[in-house]
């Protein structure tokens, strides 16, 4: 597998992380197999991936990682049967714990001569679930096809615990994350690691130079806080974000904080960012727990957008409101009130890989 130069990083290279917005060479997707994550409810789950590859495969490739020989099968039956555009999705047959891609995919960065490259961060379960060993080398396993240049991000002689649902960015030097998620001691990632450090690696491995920190996540999040849930770049210099208008529910008063900070925060040029707001949906429940259900979560690929929907009055206003943010995108409503029991829909789903020169 290709490597750099140990002494090197993608800074030091030119390369740093394009926004999402950025054209695509493919999307990273895992099938689900992991039936205690949608307890109840896993029946329904693959043909909601199925779904989502279909949308995906009209725009962009679509790389899927599956179990074996058999489950590729299987799922090349199911993706038939649910109308996908099979010659442009690539199959990988690597074993995964669970394939949630935006956290265990590798995190691309980009030169402006369109190299494409590889960030492999550690992977360790969200520092919750103990059985993450095959997500961990998935890139690994994955790029032995792919053969693509890679880094293992490392500092003070340690590899650095980083999930892509953790942050976001505008591709121009600008990162979104939580304080509850990277800097928090429930669910550590880095221990003792201060927002410097993080700043120190996000400027050497994604070419960011302005860290914004938001406060907290929000209710029902497994992830201790992923900002995907929470506030997005949707342009270089325009971030939407969820609000909650009840204010006896548990996310009014985080959100209400995160907003205001928002709001305060300017651009590497200064300037004070745009700032939209998406609503949250109802909350919902099953089996008594409470579910990450955000319009946050959504999904930018090539000439699309897809979004979250619940079955819930908001799903409309959340649906115009992007439309009205990415005029040239089709904007695409995919139902997930049964995928948000495996607490995260399609941004966690994904991981794009942008295009190259």
């Amino acid at each position: 597998m290709p490597t750099p130069a140990s002494a090197s990083t993608p800074f030091e290279r030119g390369l740093w992380m394009p926004a999402e917005w950025e054209h695509h060479e493919a999307t990273w997707l895992g099938w689900p197999h992991e039936q205690a994550d949608w307890p109840g409810k896993f029946p329904a789950i693959p043909w909601a991936y199925a779904e989502i590859v279909r949308h995906l495969a009209r725009v962009e490739r679509v790389y899927l990682l599956v179990q074996n020989r058999a489950a590729e099968s299987h799922v090349r039956e199911i993706l038939k049967k649910s109308g996908v555009h099979l010659a442009a999705v690539d199959f990988f047959r690597v074993p995964t714990d669970r394939g949630w891609m935006r956290d265990s995919g590798p995190i691309c960065v980009r030169s402006s001569a369109g190299e494409v490259a590889y960030t492999h961060w550690f992977f360790n379960g969200w520092a919750k679930y103990s059985n993450h060993n095959k997500d961990a080398i998935a890139v690994t396993n994955v790029n032995k096809k792919l053969k693509r240049l890679v880094w293992q991000p490392s500092y003070k002689g340690r590899r650095v615990v980083l999930e892509g649902g953790s942050i976001d960015v505008n591709g121009r030097g600008s990162l979104l994350t939580t304080e509850e998620c990277l800097l928090s001691k429930r669910q550590q990632r880095n221990h003792g690691f201060t927002r410097e450090d993080y700043a120190h690696v996000f400027r050497s491995y994604l070419g960011v130079t302005q860290v914004l920190w938001l406060k907290n996540g929000i209710a029902g999040d497994d992830t201790h806080g992923h900002v995907d849930d929470l506030a997005r770049f949707v342009s270089p210099t325009t971030i939407v974000t969820v609000v909650e208008q009840d204010p006896h529910d548990a996310n009014y008063v985080p959100l209400q904080e995160n907003l205001a900070l928002l709001k305060s925060m300017k651009d590497l040029n200064s300037r004070p960012f745009r700032i939209e707001t998406l609503p949250m949906p109802a909350p919902i429940y099953f089996d008594n727990q409470r579910l990450p259900a955000s319009y946050a979560n959504f999904y930018i690929a090539n000439k699309l957008v897809m979004v979250p929907t619940f079955n819930d009055p908001n799903d409309r206003v959340a649906l115009n409101t992007l439309a009205g943010l990415f005029p040239g995108r089709e904007v695409v409503g995919i139902a997930c009130r049964d995928l948000v029991l495996g607490l995260g829909t399609l941004h966690c789903m994904t991981q794009q890989q942008p295009a190259g020169a």
